[in-house]
């Protein structure tokens, strides 16, 4: 099989031809038919991220594909099974448990042809869904879900910016009745915004102070806010475009918070949530409620598993609106 690899200094490198690994008793082996690229991706392939990363290592943690042979005691999957995985390979269900090792830093990677996997760490595809589309779910959609969990008719919901998980949030927002609004930079992407159903669009370059401009076109503020930012100037206009009682669901941390003004915090009676993605039982509910609302994840653009590298250029430009996905068939 070929696989692609993390070299310092140079990105991503191909494999030459080596042996398809064999699932041991508890895994199953996987054809890893599509993934698709994160942030953290990107970041871990530049050599930049918070967590050392050894050489060699295989990356990508989102992935889906064909179980095509089944170790001793395998019991949840059976070959021909449609599969996708976890992010958190370790975290079935209950409270968070901690990071622990995760694939694309301590453990090799999606960006292979096959993958020997931990049955625990796999979940059903939804039926309607391409394996390019159920390749978008492990991380940002997941993330996504959590953090509008709850919402629902009549409720408000705050997105900020056109990434992946603020387009999932606004999907499941939507589609769970939430009247939801965005921030964004640009025409084009408020464009795009309101045509996957975005109520109002704010540019947070033209309106500095969004958070007031929010506060009043929902009439007394979100209920909730998936805060992508984190730093201390995007969470203080989140605060102003809070209603009294709402959350902040923190999904990202892309700014310092150091130096948060807690006042105002405090006199909107506010709740701020962080989120780490989520369980395999949670995977598996948002499975269900994708099922049910018969959700299409946003996919900017697929790229052959021979041209990884391009795909994470082009993820690197930043220019994109929706999923940026390897395409292994």
């Amino acid at each position: 099989m070929r696989s692609f690899h993390i070299q310092a200094g140079v990105g991503l490198t191909a494999s030459t031809e080596h042996p398809t690994p064999r699932p041991s008793a508890g895994q199953v082996l996987v054809r890893v038919m599509a993934t698709s690229v994160n942030a953290r991706d990107r970041l871990i392939v530049a050599g930049t991220y918070a967590v050392p990363v050894p050489p060699g290592r295989i990356p990508l943690s989102d992935g889906a594909g064909v179980v095509e042979a089944v170790g001793e005691g395998v019991t949840r999957f059976r070959v021909g099974d449609r599969v996708v995985g976890t992010f958190h390979p370790d975290w079935v269900h209950g409270p968070f448990p901690g990071w622990g090792e995760l694939r694309g830093t301590q453990r090799d990677g999606w960006l292979a042809q096959y993958l020997a996997i931990d049955e625990q760490s796999l979940v059903a595809m939804p039926d309607q869904l391409s394996f390019e589309e159920a390749a978008t779910l492990p991380c940002a959609a997941l993330t996504a879900w959590s953090a509008v969990r709850g919402v629902g008719p009549g409720d408000t919901l705050l997105v900020q910016g056109s990434g992946n998980v603020s387009l999932f949030a606004l999907q499941f927002g939507r589609l769970q009745g939430a009247r939801v609004l965005a921030t964004t930079s640009s025409a084009e992407k408020a464009r795009r915004l309101s045509a996957l159903g975005a109520s109002d669009v704010v540019d947070y370059t033209s309106t500095r102070e969004w958070g007031a401009r929010v506060h009043a076109l929902t009439d007394g503020g979100a209920d909730r806010i998936v805060e992508i930012g984190g730093g201390a100037e995007t969470v203080a206009q989140s605060v102003e475009a809070l209603a009294y009682g709402g959350q902040i669901a923190l999904v990202g941390n892309l700014a310092s918070g150091g130096g948060m003004e807690l006042t105002r915090f405090f006199q909107r009676a506010a709740t701020l949530r962080s989120v780490s993605v989520g369980s395999r039982s949670d995977f598996e509910l948002m499975n269900r409620d994708i099922a049910r609302y018969r959700l299409q994840p946003v996919i900017e653009r697929v790229f052959p598993f021979e041209e990884a590298p391009e795909a994470f250029a082009y993820v690197e430009k930043g220019d994109h609106i929706g999923k940026v996905v390897i395409s292994h068939g």
